[in-house]
């Protein structure tokens, strides 16, 4: 996955989509996601780098990832990434 190209982002957590015209806040852990996904981070890789920052249990970092993920996709900010075969 990855972020749309037409989304607009700022470092205070602001997200504009162009297309809809709506925007979006996220909090700092939102913020840490968004920049993990943008540098092509897996799943796995972020959520282990979140256990080792917060002090939660792995299945709600699990879950508050996927709802998140899900929102982002939801509201077209996110795109999936497809594999190039050589």
């Amino acid at each position: 996955m990855k972020l749309r190209k037409n989304i607009a982002t700022s470092e205070s957590g602001l997200l504009f989509n162009p297309v809809t015209g709506e925007s979006f806040s996220v909090n700092p852990i939102g913020i840490e996601i968004l920049s993990m996904v943008r540098a092509g981070k897996t799943k796995d890789e972020i959520i282990d780098a979140l256990l080792q920052k917060y002090t939660a249990d792995r299945i709600t970092i699990e879950n508050d990832y996927q709802d998140f993920i899900d929102i982002l996709f939801h509201n077209q900010l996110l795109e999936h990434h497809e594999k190039k075969n050589a």
